[in-house]
């Protein structure tokens, strides 16, 4: 009997182990885990944590092992099976019954997962709470699966639920390739449901289909694989083939080109599809690439909407086209200055139309590619990231800690939104060890020794601005030290002809309220305030200067400890706050904001632990009471609509006439804060008569953490924008994130809504309304000085197409003098601002010390200051983490490679926010801001520290082995 058992046990050991492959692919090891209970909780935890790290795939190796070990118990193998079965691994379940698919089928569905895999970036943009229901109720996932990417959806954004439901449902039988498409289909994701192949002429595979559309894709292109082996390496050989499959689907869905901006639809339509390597640019687009295609080092200057990114792919192939016919290796960098740019230029632009023939990748601060980015440059030709992380890795190479990437690595170099290659910006810190690298040249040159190959460098802008210039002469000065930061040797604009669009522009006056009941009790309100703290403004309440009035006294008053004087400035700002939203937005709305301020900051008073209590102070009791006290009359007149602001007025008039003379309007509104935007967008979608006539809102804020307001994760953003894209969302009310680079349709209209900007974000809002017959409203906003504001843009503007072409006609002899004048210029004033900055580093950490900003508590010195990955400021002293409380704070919540916050640290004694709570690699780690605290130096405070780097000491590395070694021993104690 026994011997039977070890036969049996052989044999299915045997199966398991034949099977690992296709166990890694279908196995989801959580759920298979709460059913295997012939496990003991040490061998499932070590499971888990594999697949916290590594993935699933990784830990179903380990899960594997587990099973495997001997000496097994008994029914272990049908116990394995039922667990795969229960977990609704049906598939894996199946090859473990012997339960084999038929060879084709088998071979047709591997098929149908490598097109999955190939598309994961198009298929990131699906709906994905809509699509995973219908998964669900077509038993593509089980509910386990429904509810843990419905979780991913609301905590960590639409693209990674995306990705988990993606690798869920190809773990099922075959035949879940036909439902998926199908799913699409009824989803209304007609592209993607084209890209599959899920067309009337396209037969989809599954177990009862004859055909397979990927090899029969593959079969067709096998006479168009003209790439060379000994050019591009068998990977790419392979990748060309795999992505080929896909072209007939992607062709299908040149039906959809109407939502595609004109110059992409010239572009395919010449190529013979979006997947073709060839470009064809309009004329003007031609005329500005040409220096650049001769190897010079040039600013594009076109306007919104005009191709500029088209161009800089086309610049990019040529380029490494002409240095492969060389037989030279070439590298393009592509830098974006934020996150969601970098996932747009990468599916939209470089890889789109590089892929056939190069390896085209994109790395930004949220991706875990970011901690080999050295090797991702050296294994790819053509990376797209932000410009920070090769700013550090820069960095990392002078100081001798990463040897593996310099600028001569770099053969070509485009900058996205060069306009902000300016003092203390990314870009310009950047082009810093360019300048000295030529500098260095220079040198080399004069000595006649070998220089230093350095990247040719383009800039993409479509407003290189001013600055503050009032006249030419100082107008042509600023774009020139932009020219010099960038090594440009001209600025080419382009003469657009037919293709230009230049939107009508209104400017809209409003009235003033004859009575503002609302804006007269909280001006009362702020009076008494002032008055009990004996404070005499000189600026009017409700205004911009107010603001920054009270952010000065709350800094003074943090510094000399005036604890009275702090709370009741920081009440006041929010007063003056809900002053200026009851201006722009609806009173009820100004009202909400400033009762959901009063219940945070009466909630952020209370403490978890029932046996502490927080200290109120008399002050903080007098103001709450005074909230209180009005607060019945403020509510009640903040729903008297007879008293609502011009402004809105004129927004209901100018959207309902807008979508009311158009047959297919599409706008943005572009606002001033994010609760404006947010405020907005609620009132247009609660408005009958805008829904009578198809006004379908959103809101598009940033996605920063310095507001008041929760971002926009880069996921939800792209959520937003596709939905603008497809129709579903027709009016987009924005803040200044959608002024540029964001890959946004072409509008009817645009709205600025009381909102100052400068000519740069001008000349950009103003590129959004790109479409035929568009129009351009600015709307007054009281108290904003928008008009006054938009007349000077406009004389700006005007000084700087006078001071580009004042530029483009000096003698270039003169031009190269005035640039390298700047440039040496520049390095001087770098050598001088790093000595200093040396010099004022060398303060001794111990002699810094923290407070709290509220209550002055002393909190410690800069020793006990640790910093984790160069930017995450904590403090593990035993001391400490007697100081605080830790509250659950479901906005702070992210998960990013080694580390995740879960929450947000307060002071014990007063409630003041601290920070953030940081599991790093299992080790909680309270993470501080800052802001939120006193700094003395010496005998000297400061209150105006926004980023740790502006304290003059150097802070010490955090040793996670220390840390984890005493953990380890105070479990060991236990």
């Amino acid at each position: 009997m026994a011997a039977d058992r070890d036969s049996d046990d052989l044999i299915n050991e045997n199966l398991i182990e034949s099977f690992r492959l296709r166990l890694r692919t279908y196995v989801a090891v959580d759920p298979v885990l709460d059913h295997l209970h012939f496990l003991d909780a040490e061998q499932k935890e070590r499971v888990r944590q594999r697949a916290r790290t590594d993935g699933d795939s990784a830990a179903v190796d380990v899960l594997i092992d587990a099973v495997l070990r001997k000496p097994h118990p008994v029914g272990w193998f049908q116990a394995f099976v039922d667990a795969l079965s229960n977990a609704e691994c049906k598939h894996a379940a199946d090859y473990m019954r012997g339960k084999l698919p038929d060879p084709k089928v088998e071979a047709e569905n591997d098929d149908c997962m490598r097109m999955i895999d190939i598309l994961v970036p198009s298929l990131l943009d699906m709906s994905t709470k809509e699509v995973c229901t219908h998964c669900f109720s077509h038993e593509l996932i089980s509910k386990d699966d429904r509810d843990k990417i419905t979780h991913l959806a609301d905590n960590q954004g639409l693209r990674d639920a995306a990705r988990e439901l993606l690798k869920r449902i190809v773990r099922c039988p075959p035949g879940w390739y036909s439902k998926f498409i199908k799913i699409l289909q009824d989803t209304e994701h007609q592209k993607l449901y084209d890209l599959l192949g899920g067309s009337s002429d396209s037969s989809i595979t599954d177990e009862s289909t004859k055909s397979n559309p990927v090899k029969e894709s593959q079969e067709s292109s096998t006479n168009q694989q003209h790439l060379d082996h000994k050019d591009t390496g068998d990977d790419t050989i392979e990748l060309y083939r795999s992505e080929s499959s896909c072209k007939d689907a992607t062709q299908q869905s040149s039906g959809n080109a109407e939502q595609l901006p004109q110059e992409v639809r010239d572009s395919d339509a010449a190529a013979g599809g979006p997947d073709k390597a060839d470009i064809v640019l309009r004329d003007y687009q031609m005329d500005v690439a040409k220096p650049a295609l001769e190897g010079e080092n040039i600013i594009i200057c076109l306007p919104t909407g005009s191709g500029k990114t088209r161009v800089a792919v086309y610049i990019a192939r040529q380029h490494l086209d002409d240095r492969r016919a060389k037989g030279k290796t070439g590298k393009v960098v592509i830098l974006v200055n934020t996150i969601p740019l970098v996932e747009q230029h990468y599916s939209t632009e470089f890889h789109r139309f590089l892929k056939q023939a190069y390896k085209v990748e994109r790395v930004s601060g949220k991706s875990m590619l970011k901690i080999s980015f050295t090797d991702i440059v050296k294994k790819n030709d053509v990376i797209i990231c932000t410009a920070q992380i090769l700013e550090n890795c820069l960095e990392e190479s002078l100081q001798g800690e990463d040897k593996g990437l310099h600028l001569k690595d770099i053969t070509l170099m485009i900058i996205d939104e060069c306009h902000h290659t300016k003092k203390g910006e990314v870009y310009n810190r950047v082009m810093m060890h360019y300048l000295k690298l030529k500098n260095k040249n220079r040198l080399l040159k004069k000595e006649q020794k070998e220089t230093v190959p350095l990247p040719q460098i383009l800039g993409l802008t479509a407003s290189i601005g001013v600055g503050d210039a009032t006249k030419l002469e100082s107008a042509v000065k600023n774009i020139l030290q932009i020219c010099a930061s960038l090594d440009a040797s001209q600025i080419r604009t382009g003469n657009l002809g037919v293709y230009s669009n230049e939107p009508d522009k209104q400017i809209v006056l409003v009235e003033d309220k004859e009575m503002d009941p609302f804006g007269d009790v909280i001006k009362r309100i702020m009076r008494i305030i002032q008055d009990d703290v004996k404070l005499s403004p000189t600026c009017e309440l409700g205004s911009q200067n107010y603001e920054q009035w009270v952010v000065q006294c709350e800094q003074q008053a943090a510094k000399e400890e005036a604890q009275e004087v702090r709370v009741c400035v920081a009440h006041l700002r929010w007063y003056n706050d809900a002053l200026m939203l009851s201006n722009t937005i609806r009173m009820r709305d100004a009202f909400s904001f400033l009762n959901k301020k009063y219940e945070e900051e009466l909630k952020s008073k209370t403490c978890p632990e029932e046996d502490h209590v927080i200290n109120i102070t008399e002050t903080e009791r007098k103001l709450f009471n005074l909230f209180r006290d009005n607060k019945n009359e403020l509510e009640k007149l903040s729903e008297n609509q007879s008293y609502e602001n011009d402004s809105l007025s004129k927004l209901r008039k100018g959207i309902l006439y807008e979508f009311s003379t158009r047959p297919k309007a599409r706008g943005i509104i572009f606002t001033k804060s994010r609760q404006s935007a947010i405020a907005l967008s609620h009132w247009i979608q609660e408005n009958d008569k805008f829904d009578d006539i198809g006004v379908k809102a959103s809101y598009l804020i940033g996605s920063g953490d310095q507001s008041l307001v929760k971002p926009m994760t880069p996921a939800e953003q792209k959520d937003v924008l596709n939905r603008f894209r497809n129709g579903a969302v027709n009016l987009l009310v924005a803040t200044s994130v959608a002024e540029e680079g964001l890959d946004i349709p072409a509008c009817n209209f645009v709205i600025c809504y009381g909102r100052v900007t400068n000519e740069i974000a001008m000349i950009q809002s103003q590129g959004r309304a790109r479409a035929k017959d568009s129009s351009y409203i600015v709307i007054e906003v009281k108290g904003s000085g928008v008009t006054e504001k938009e007349s000077v843009n406009e004389y700006r503007k005007d000084l700087m197409t006078k001071a580009i072409a004042k530029i483009c006609a000096l003698d270039p002899a003169d031009y190269n003098n005035r640039i390298e004048e700047f440039q040496l210029q520049a390095i001087l004033e770098e050598r001088v601002k790093m000595a200093t900055k040396k010099k004022t580093k060398s303060e001794d950490p111990l002699g810094v010390k923290l407070s709290c900003r509220s209550c002055s508590t002393f909190v410690g010195t800069g020793d006990d200051i640790q910093i984790i990955e160069g930017m995450h400021h904590v403090n593990l002293s035993s001391q400490f983490s007697e100081l605080y409380i830790q509250k659950e704070n479901t906005s702070l919540q992210e998960r990013l490679l080694d580390y995740e916050t879960n929450g947000s640290i307060a002071c014990k004694k007063c409630g003041q926010k601290w920070g953030a709570m940081m599991s790093y690699r299992g080790i909680d780690c309270p993470c501080l801001l800052v802001k939120n605290f006193v700094v003395q130096i010496k005998d000297k405070k400061f209150s105006n520290f926004t980023k740790w780097k502006e304290i003059p000491t150097r802070f010490q590395a955090f040793n996670y082995i220390e840390h984890a070694s005493h953990l380890t021993d105070e479990i060991a104690t236990l």
